[in-house]
């Protein structure tokens, strides 16, 4: 289990634990439940890179002490 941290840069900050064999889109899931927003309308970056949500962390090469950048599209 591994936790990655979650900033919007609008004051909300979240660390979330998950599996390295978790999709995208189910990281975006567990962060939607704890935001109140749906997790279609979640976008994670790091930098220029957009993560797809069916790709797993693993693949991604995320660890622990990731840190996400949260946009809302």
């Amino acid at each position: 289990m591994i936790e990655v941290s979650v900033n919007d840069r609008l004051g909300k900050k979240l660390k979330v634990k998950c599996l390295q064999s978790d999709t995208v889109g189910d990281l975006k899931k567990v962060i939607a439940l704890q935001i109140g927003t749906a997790p279609d309308k979640l976008v994670l970056k790091k930098g220029h890179q957009v993560y797809k949500d069916h790709i797993t962390l693993d693949d991604y090469e995320v660890h622990n002490g990731f840190n996400f950048e949260l946009y809302y599209g």
